[in-house]
């Protein structure tokens, strides 16, 4: 069965994004060179992520496109038009992601998202997190880990500072 992994960035305070959706905390993030990022993405064949992530992500590559080749799984309660390797999806995203559990391929991405997030950890459905947090306090904005019954425990796998920017590594235990 495929794995669903979280991998990204929070400020110091837990958010995902300012109060506007936006991303300019992360993106003034100094990482001194240093990434994780290009040795996880090639093992991800499927992306998901909220609609609001989607448009901030479209907005900041000048709408080039996202991730070529590789698919893309976006929940939306809006009808937008499917773009190329996109699906707009809304549902049920348990269901939505045991159905791509089942499907042949790498990890299963989530980019950004915490009304993604909340209901794979109510299930004990996310495998493993890599969790970069800056340096940056926002006092408010899009939390990564919304409220909800899921109380659990991860088994840190590893560490690692990339600039300004500290990773942790962990698994579902």
């Amino acid at each position: 069965m495929r794995k669903i992994v979280f991998y990204g960035a929070v400020s110091l305070d837990g958010y995902l994004a300012d109060p506007a959706d936006g991303l300019e905390w992360l993106f003034q993030t100094d990482l001194k060179g240093q990434s994780t990022y290009e040795a996880f993405e090639v093992k991800v064949d499927t992306f998901v992520m909220g609609r609001k992530t989607y448009q901030e992500t479209q907005k900041h590559l000048k709408n080039a496109e996202l991730y070529p080749g590789k698919d893309k799984i976006v929940f939306s309660h809006q009808v937008l038009s499917d773009a190329a390797d996109t699906t707009f999806v809304s549902g049920d995203p348990i269901k939505i992601f045991h159905e791509l559990q089942r499907t042949n391929g790498g990890l299963i991405w989530i980019i950004g998202g915490g009304s993604i997030v909340k209901p794979l950890l109510e299930q004990e459905m996310l495998d493993e997190i890599w969790l970069q947090i800056a340096p940056v306090l926002l006092g408010a904005g899009k939390r990564l880990f919304e409220p909800g019954d899921y109380a659990q425990r991860f088994a840190l796998l590893g560490t690692q500072t990339m600039g300004e920017l500290t990773e942790l590594h962990l698994k579902k235990k």
